[in-house]
């Protein structure tokens, strides 16, 4: 990986992000980075990695998950892949494969290790940071995040005003949602205010 110029710009800069090798002798479909940002945007969305939908695709959160996180942001499609107001910027940028305990492998961490810092600093103008699952809270949070990701979604006005704890809107978080009716009661009110006064 090259090292970024001083004059490097936010494009070059996704542009060697998108061109990225580092782990793919780990990646059972090969390296097909997701990521979208502009400098304008104020609201970036930090999730997890790209399902096999989206790693198709090439479209971030293009799948059920990303139906039900629209929906809890009140946004529409348009809206929401518009970079220039919303950026999205995963832990991991590729497809990590299946757990075989089921579901998706974990991020690779190469990619935030690698990108992240250099993504955060040509976007200045986010005001707000959407922690989508425990990776990216574990992440930003550092010991500030709390010992469950219900925990630390719980106590979500500690980490404001710029980032917010969200619980992964996968089908698979069904019970969670079901068995925690206060996210959808105090999290959500609070959240689409904010991301809408943002847009």
């Amino acid at each position: 990986m090259a090292a970024p110029t001083n004059t490097e710009s936010l494009d070059d800069l996704l542009e060697r992000v998108r061109a990225c090798r580092l782990c793919e002798a780990h990646l059972p479909l090969g390296p097909r980075p997701v990521v979208r940002a502009q400098q304008s945007a104020r609201v970036l969305i930090i999730g997890q990695a790209p399902g096999t939908r989206v790693h198709e695709s090439g479209i971030p959160w293009n799948d059920r998950s990303g139906d039900v996180l629209r929906e809890w942001l009140a946004v529409d499609s348009e809206t929401f892949y518009d970079d220039s107001r919303i950026a999205i910027v995963p832990m991991g940028f590729c497809y990590p494969g299946v757990d075989p305990r089921g579901g998706d492998n974990p991020p690779r961490p190469e990619c935030a290790d690698a990108w992240h810092a250099a993504v955060m600093a040509q976007l200045p103008g986010i005001e707000l940071v959407l922690l989508v699952g425990m990776y990216a809270q574990a992440r930003y949070l550092g010991k500030n995040r709390k010992r469950t990701l219900t925990a630390t979604v719980e106590a979500w006005r500690e980490y404001g005003p710029r980032f917010l704890p969200l619980p992964h809107p996968s089908w698979r978080n069904l019970h969670w949602r079901r068995k925690n009716p206060w996210f959808e009661a105090d999290v959500i009110p609070e959240l689409r205010p904010r991301v809408q006064a943002l847009i």
